[in-house]
């Protein structure tokens, strides 16, 4: 079997062109890697989700650099032949950019990322710039950025009306020009969606954002319902349920173990004859068993 070639931006950028439709799906940790890879998709992203779905916090803010290199270095691991994208967190990019870019060295040095995700439209360029020229590819986020969720009023859907519409299309050019790679779009109405796809020449990734993108993404908890609080979207669809699964084998293993069933002698390993009297006398091993 031969060995995957990783993609990369030229040819996430090619992909695009020929109307390849590109996958992503979140990892945080070896094992989700490794069988992600194995599954033959195309890009991996260390999304601040973790927080939500590994790290048990009720949004992606608490999220810090260091949890960031942890799971991206768990992922590279596992998955040593495919494009690797790892988030930025909550304001580790709003202040100088000698500190955004330390922090950007750590995810990519620590954490073996080849690309960085940050969220926002024109009022990040500039910052997005800087990373580039530093040799950093970057890929965008907006529509819903969850790292703002406080700020633009909750989990909302986005490009309803000409306005914001206008906004998106805007916040996309912004980003193509300051030379992101590709840009994520998530919770966007298909029409603005398709829009934004067809107006810039990088590669659109959506997430709640209809048919018309480069690619999708989904977070791996999601597709496989992976996840003791599962709620329904409306944007996603699940392809397994691991989690019914998971209780399930843990319940008939916690039974077996009450009702004594486990282990049974299949699991168990046999001394040679005469230990036990070796041990404990003649006479005296039987009381011992």
């Amino acid at each position: 079997m031969a060995v995957k070639q990783a993609l990369n931006i030229v040819k996430l950028k090619k992909m695009k062109q020929e109307g390849q439709p590109i996958t992503m799906i979140t990892a945080y940790d070896y094992p989700s890697a490794k069988l992600a890879e194995e599954a033959g998709i195309d890009v991996l992203l260390i999304g601040d989700s973790l927080g939500n779905v590994v790290l048990g916090y009720d949004s992606t803010i608490p999220v810090t650099t260091e949890d960031i290199v942890y799971h991206t270095r768990a992922v590279a691991r596992g998955a040593q032949h495919t494009f690797i994208v790892a988030d930025l967190p909550f304001m580790t990019y709003h202040g100088g950019i000698d500190e955004t870019l330390r922090t950007v060295r750590r995810i990519m040095q620590e954490g073996h990322a080849h690309a960085v995700k940050m969220e926002g439209g024109a009022e990040i360029a500039d910052t997005v710039r800087a990373i580039v020229q530093a040799g950093v590819p970057v890929l965008g986020h907006i529509g819903l950025t969850p790292q703002s969720v406080n700020q633009i009023g909750g989990y909302r859907v986005q490009g309803k009306d000409e306005r914001d519409a206008r906004r998106l299309l805007a916040d996309a050019k912004a980003l193509e020009q300051a030379g992101v790679f590709g840009i994520v779009l998530e919770l966007v109405t298909e029409e603005v969606a398709g829009a934004i796809t067809s107006e810039i020449g990088v590669p659109t990734i959506g997430i709640g954002a209809g048919r018309k993108v480069d690619g999708q993404v989904l977070v791996f908890h999601d597709v496989l319902k992976y996840d003791p609080d599962y709620r329904e979207k409306r944007f996603v669809k699940t392809y397994a349920d691991i989690g019914s699964e998971i209780r399930k084998g843990i319940a008939a293993y916690v039974n077996e173990v009450k009702d004594r069933a486990f282990p049974a002698e299949r699991h168990v390993f046999a001394a040679e004859e005469g230990v036990l009297e070796s041990l404990y006398g003649p006479g005296k091993a039987g009381s011992r068993s």
